[in-house]
């Protein structure tokens, strides 16, 4: 498709009046009411004109040229967002440098001197590579150095903090009425002040938000209970306190919220929660409308959305019974994070007796996958296993990821790292 733009250039207009005289007594012009009036008696007509705007249409991808839908594109002064095909388009005053910028993304610039092709900008996510902060760990001052410096050691760049716990706990002080209301709050770290000492590092931050296993709220407000602990996905009133503690949690200043349990139950709680008696499309499009949701929240005020799901479903045609599909689900999030932990594959997986016992096939059959499936311009960010292995298991596993060009963070349920599981940055470049 062709665009061609006409730019009309046009001039001030002017009267035709008498040659100028020397400056001196009566060479001064007079204005009033319709026009000035110069000496020789006749009106020069005053014409303000205003160039018509620059049209500016382009598109912005990936580094592998697939289309990015909503990110930021901006122009002297004029900015709008791309569509799900990665194009816009918007009308500015005058040229300039055009940048793109996306939750999770790093910003893009590419000049422009008004013409009408088309201008395309190039995003590259941002590579995480991170570790999971326990309540436990951020509570300790001692831990929690630990971690800063195994950071420091490795290639790891990111943490991922638990602010809504498994069960409903708020792991911090929130202002959020509700939590308090419901007895959810049970202080163990103050966030700005980690948050603070990650970014002093040089650290992407990450909260872990647990959205429908939720104890405590499912035990004050029982009408939106879907089975035991289980919070319906379906109820807006429950989607209105995640998503509150999320705007918190973003104001508060971590880069990147993550939100977990973002399904209908599995196990026991299925008998009873009649979730298989509703559709495919239905138990899916309530996972993905609350994603949008949570998504139009946190957007504008300049944070990424990820989500964990189970690795089963990316290689599963179907939801599995909970809600969960990488097509539909990577739609509405920056970042999926398929949770990848062979201990839990079941016998015989990929043909393998224990597939514990093969840490690289079965991740990079579950990353494969899953990129087949994703929506483009959605990073993968698989959670890895990082327990019941030899740190060469888990650096295998890693290793995985590293060749299929996606980041990694490290699942260990009490943040026990080995410094010598972690490839160092010198590793991963050699």
């Amino acid at each position: 498709m062709i665009f061609i733009f006409f730019v009309l250039s046009v001039g001030a207009c002017t009267g035709t009046g008498a040659e100028p005289s020397d400056r001196g007594q009566g060479s001064e012009e007079r204005s009033g009411e319709g026009g000035a009036t110069s000496t020789s008696g006749q009106v020069v007509e005053e014409t303000t004109t205003t160039p018509p705007p620059l049209q500016l249409i382009g598109r912005v991808l990936d580094t592998d040229g697939e289309p990015i839908a909503g990110a930021t594109v901006s122009v002297s002064g004029s900015s709008t967002t791309t569509g799900p095909d990665g194009f816009y388009h918007l009308e500015t005053p005058a040229p300039g440098i055009v940048t793109a910028v996306k939750p999770g993304w790093l910003s893009a610039e590419q000049g422009w001197e008004g013409g009408p092709h088309l201008v395309e900008v190039a995003l590259e996510p941002i590579t995480v590579r991170a570790l999971r902060v326990s309540a436990n760990a951020a509570g300790d001052p001692e831990h929690f150095q630990e971690l800063l410096d195994l950071a420091d050691s490795t290639a790891v760049n990111a943490l991922v903090f638990d602010t809504k716990t498994e069960g409903g706990t708020v792991l911090y002080d929130t202002s959020v009425e509700m939590a308090h209301d419901i007895g959810a709050v049970q202080v163990t770290y103050d966030p700005i002040e980690l948050i603070q000492a990650a970014k002093d590092r040089g650290l992407y931050t990450i909260t872990r938000i647990v959205s429908f296993d939720d104890a405590v709220k499912a035990a004050a407000f029982p009408g939106q209970a879907i089975a035991g602990r289980w919070i319906d996905p379906r109820s807006q009133e429950a989607w209105t306190y995640n998503i509150d503690l999320a705007i918190e949690a973003c104001e508060l200043g971590f880069d990147e919220i993550q939100l977990d349990y973002i399904r209908f139950p599995s196990g026991q709680a299925v008998a009873v929660s009649g979730q298989l008696d509703m559709s495919q499309d239905e138990r899916v499009s309530a996972v993905t409308a609350y994603l949008a949701e949570v998504r139009r929240a946190l957007h504008p005020l300049g944070c990424s959305v990820s989500a964990d799901i189970f690795a089963i479903v990316v290689s599963s045609p179907t939801d599995q019974g909970i809600g969960q599909r990488p097509e539909e689900v990577s739609v509405q999030v920056d970042a999926l994070s398929p949770m990848i932990y062979p201990s839990h594959y079941s016998e015989g997986w990929l043909g393998f007796p224990d597939p514990n016992e093969h840490p690289y096939d079965v991740t990079a059959d579950a990353i494969d996958d899953s990129l087949r499936r994703m929506e483009p311009g959605t990073v993968l960010r698989p959670w890895l296993q990082s327990f019941w292995w030899t740190p060469q298991q888990i650096r295998r596993s890693i290793q995985a990821a590293e060749d299929r060009g996606v980041g990694w963070m490290l699942w260990n349920i009490v943040s026990d790292y080995s410094a010598s599981s972690i490839p160092t940055d010198a590793e991963l470049s050699g």
